[in-house]
C-alpha cells in the first residue's frame, strides 16, 4: 500500500497517503507516553499497514488513540487499537453511532452499474476492503479540550466544530510545534463541509494560524504550514463571496458551481467538491441551521456531474 512515515520532530510523526480524492486520509503519531495515535484510516488493511509503520518506531501497541472527527477514513480502523484509550469530542463519538454502515458502502462498491449518477462514487469505493469493520467510538470525551501527557511531551486535543463536521478536533503539540488537523485542514484538495458554518470553519483555521506551528498535517494532502492554512482559508473567502454574487442573482447552486471561476484553486484535486460548499454558503444566506440534513445522495450525483462538467471543459 502507498503510504509512508515521516519524521517531523522528536518522535512524532506523520503517516501519509497520497492524495487520490475520497478516503486517502492522513494519520499521526508520537513515540511516547505509550504512544499516541492520531485517527486510523477508512478499512482494516489500510490501517494495519499504518500500525505496522508505527511499531517500526515504537514496538508496543500504542496506548491511546484520538479521533479528529467522525467520517470513517479517520476512524474505522479503531477497533485494530484494542486496549487503547480512544479520544474524542463527545459530538464526535454521538455522530459515529449514526453514521452510514461499513456494510451499505462495501454493498455500493460493488453495484457501480446500478448508481445511476453516482458510478464515479462507486468505483472510488473499490480502492478499499469494508470487511469486518466495526464501529469504535471514542469512550474518553471533551467538551473543549483535553490534555495528554507523553512523559513530558504535552499534546492538547482541541474542539474547533463544526467546522467540516459537528465533533472537529485537532492535535497540538506545542514543544514540536506540530498541528494534526484533521479535515479542518485539506492541502491542495478541495475541502467539503458536511455540518458546521464558514463563521466556525474560519476560526478554525485562525486558531490553528494562532497555534504558529511549523508543520501542518492535514487530513487529507501532503505536509503544509500556516501559509498552506492561509491558503485554504483564502479558498473558502472566495466561494463564499463567490457564492453570494450568484444567490443575489438568483442562479441556483449548480449552475453557480459551474459558473465560478476557480482560478488558483482550478487544479486541486476533486474540484467537483465545490457544490458541498456552494451548497453550504446558499444555507446560510437562506437563514438554515448548520445542521440540517443534507441530501447526501443527491450532493454526490450532482459532484459527479460536475466533475464531467469540469472535465469536459478542460478538454475543450
Amino acid at each position: 500500500m502507498e503510504m509512508e512515515l515521516t519524521l517531523l520532530a522528536k518522535d512524532v510523526y506523520a503517516c501519509l497517503q497520497p492524495e487520490r480524492g475520497l478516503g486517502w486520509s492522513n494519520s499521526g503519531f508520537v513515540a511516547r507516553g505509550g504512544g499516541l495515535v492520531v485517527d486510523t484510516f477508512w478499512d482494516l488493511p489500510r490501517t494495519r499497514a499504518m500500525l505496522d509503520l508505527y511499531a517500526g518506531v515504537h514496538p508496543a501497541a500504542p496506548r491511546r488513540l484520538v479521533n479528529t472527527h467522525h467520517n470513517g477514513d479517520h476512524c474505522w480502523g479503531n477497533q485494530l487499537l484494542e486496549g487503547a484509550e480512544i479520544i474524542g469530542h463527545r459530538l464526535c463519538a454521538e455522530a459515529m453511532q449514526k453514521d452510514i454502515a461499513p456494510e451499505l458502502l462495501q454493498q455500493m462498491a460493488r453495484m457501480e452499474p446500478l448508481l445511476e449518477g453516482m458510478e464515479h462514487f462507486a468505483k472510488a469505493l473499490r480502492d478499499y476492503d469494508f470487511t469486518g469493520v466495526r464501529i469504535t467510538p471514542p469512550s474518553t470525551l471533551f467538551e473543549q479540550r483535553f490534555d495528554i501527557d507523553l512523559d513530558g511531551v504535552a499534546a492538547e486535543v482541541l474542539y474547533v466544530g463544526p467546522a467540516h463536521t459537528i465533533g472537529d478536533s485537532i492535535v497540538h503539540l506545542p514543544e514540536s510545534h506540530v498541528v494534526f488537523g484533521g479535515d479542518v485542514m485539506w492541502n491542495h484538495c478541495t475541502p467539503l463541509g458536511w455540518e458546521g458554518s464558514y463563521a466556525r470553519w474560519f476560526e478554525a483555521l485562525d486558531r490553528i494560524i494562532a497555534l504558529k506551528p511549523e508543520v501542518v498535517v492535514p487530513g487529507h494532502g501532503p505536509l503544509t504550514d500556516v501559509d498552506g492554512v492561509r491558503e485554504v482559508r483564502a479558498y473558502f473567502e472566495y466561494v463564499l463571496a463567490e457564492s453570494r454574487r450568484f444567490y443575489e442573482q438568483e442562479v441556483s447552486e449548480i449552475d453557480a458551481a459551474r459558473r465560478i471561476d476557480l482560478g488558483p484553486y482550478a487544479d486541486w484535486t476533486e474540484p467537483e467538491r465545490l457544490i458541498f460548499n456552494v451548497r453550504r454558503a446558499y444555507r446560510e444566506f437562506r437563514g438554515e441551521p448548520f445542521d440540517v440534513p443534507l441530501d447526501a445522495i443527491a450532493l454526490l450525483r450532482e459532484a459527479t456531474g460536475l466533475a464531467a462538467y469540469f472535465q469536459a471543459r478542460r478538454e475543450s
